[in-house]
């Protein structure tokens, strides 16, 4: 039986685009839809700090919009357990954030942030948010994870992406950890076509989160022809 295995579209850089120009087009809400329709699982927004992509006001209709889960990207502050908890997406994941980086560079350190973590968790699963942490593929951030009360993790698979010798080895013995510690297993970060299905036929992992090299390969080969083909190189992994 093959397994089901998700696909969440991340539409950042569809803000990113809009912004160096102004206006309102390309609209993020209007590629969230079109991702639905195209067949992602989910939608994935991150609302930064400095508002460099995604904004206040794309959150708002993004997050009212039901037809698909929204996985709001947040840094643990106060401001965004804010907005996350009034906004109710389907899930949170709690990120590192700096302002100097031009992506996610890594993943937390739960171990070392437990108790500023613990209560942000907390709050947003007493508003119904289903919480992930995203972290490096380490066995002591897998337990951490879920000792501090998690429902997910998202491994980091950034370095793997970028050919680190060892990582898929990491990651696979991650993805292991997260059955035994009773967390789903989420992965994502610089997956590609070409890279995405050793991370695909990890048994543990349901969901990949997928960004960048999708928008920027719609530019190629249109938006619902990128989706389609990444859904197919996973189904096929996952089977």
């Amino acid at each position: 039986m093959t397994r089901a295995l998700r696909l969440g579209v991340n539409i950042d850089h569809v803000a990113t685009l809009r912004n160096a120009r102004g206006g309102g087009h390309p609209d993020p809400f209007t590629i969230a839809k079109a991702c639905a329709a195209a067949g992602a699982d989910g939608v994935t927004i991150h609302l930064r700090e400095d508002r460099r992509h995604i904004r206040d006001a794309d959150a708002e209709v993004i997050c009212r919009w039901a037809a698909k889960p929204v996985n709001f990207e947040m840094a643990a502050t106060e401001e965004m357990a804010a907005i996350a908890t009034r906004l109710k997406p389907h899930g949170a994941c709690i990120v590192p954030e700096r302002r100097a980086e031009v992506t996610t560079e890594g993943g937390l350190n739960v171990v070392q942030q437990r108790a500023k973590l613990q209560p942000v968790i907390r709050r947003l699963q007493d508003a119904g948010i289903v919480v992930s942490l995203f972290i490096d593929p380490e066995p002591e951030q897998v337990r951490a994870a879920a000792e501090i009360g998690a429902q997910v993790v998202e491994l980091h698979t950034g370095a793997y992406a970028h050919g680190k010798p060892g990582e898929l080895e990491r990651l696979r013995a991650a993805a292991a950890l997260t059955a035994e510690a009773g967390l789903e297993c989420h992965a994502g970060h610089g997956l590609t076509f070409a890279n995405v299905q050793p991370v695909a036929a990890l048994p543990q992992v349901v969901e990949l989160n997928i960004g960048h090299f999708l928008i920027g390969e719609a530019l190629l080969m249109g938006l619902p022809a990128a989706i389609a083909e990444m859904k197919r190189l996973m189904a096929e992994a996952a089977g």
